[in-house]
């Protein structure tokens, strides 16, 4: 994945210009006027309904997980995730990912969720959860690719009755966090066993 060009806010960019001509940005979230733009998408194409409140709930919170995908100025595609802590581990989640129909086909899901990783990464995370519909054989495949595995499979978890899998991503720590991990370690006398431990 490219790194993403800053127009000096908090605003991330990453382009590609695919085959046909078309540029595809990738524009991390930036405010409340974003809001109506992943509502939209996500309405659109997700079998759950989700209130204002559950999309507020993730964007005034983890603003740098969620990423949307644009044609020009015709956005397309968004992932809304979050991260905070599990089992005292930061684990992050993907609540939300879709691409509009047009433009599947072209790796669009699979950068989206990149780019929320690489900020989970970051933000100290040791594995990625999400779930997914049993059915929805084009989702796996995505989630799969990227190195996702089934970890367990939840019945009738949505509301139209369908199973779902839990799919389960571990991390690979960033220095600054071993650094963090390490120093923690040393400074409370606990030595490199009990490190070993809170990444293994």
């Amino acid at each position: 994945m490219a790194e993403a060009s800053t127009d000096g806010a908090s605003e991330r960019i990453h382009s590609s210009t695919e085959a046909s001509g078309s540029s595809i940005r990738y524009v991390q979230y930036k405010d409340e006027n974003d809001l109506p733009i992943v509502m939209d998408l996500v309405d659109k194409e997700l079998s759950e309904p989700y209130s204002i409140f559950t999309y507020r709930y993730f964007l005034h919170q983890w603003p740098h997980l969620c990423f949307v995908s644009y044609d020009g100025d015709k956005p397309f595609g968004t992932v809304v995730c979050k991260m905070d802590l599990h089992r005292e581990r930061m684990r992050g989640y993907v609540a939300m990912l879709v691409v509009d129909k047009a433009y599947r086909g072209k790796r669009v899901g699979s950068e989206l969720v990149k780019m929320a990783i690489s900020e989970m990464i970051k933000g100290g995370c040791v594995e990625v959860v999400l779930e997914a519909e049993v059915v929805n054989t084009g989702a796996l495949r995505l989630y799969q690719g990227l190195g996702f595995v089934r970890d367990k499979r939840l019945h009738r978890y949505y509301l139209n009755g369908v199973d779902a899998y839990r799919l389960k991503l571990l991390l690979p720590l960033s220095e600054e966090k071993m650094a963090e991990l390490a120093a923690a370690a040393e400074s409370e006398g606990l030595g490199a066993q009990p490190l070993d431990d809170m990444i293994a």
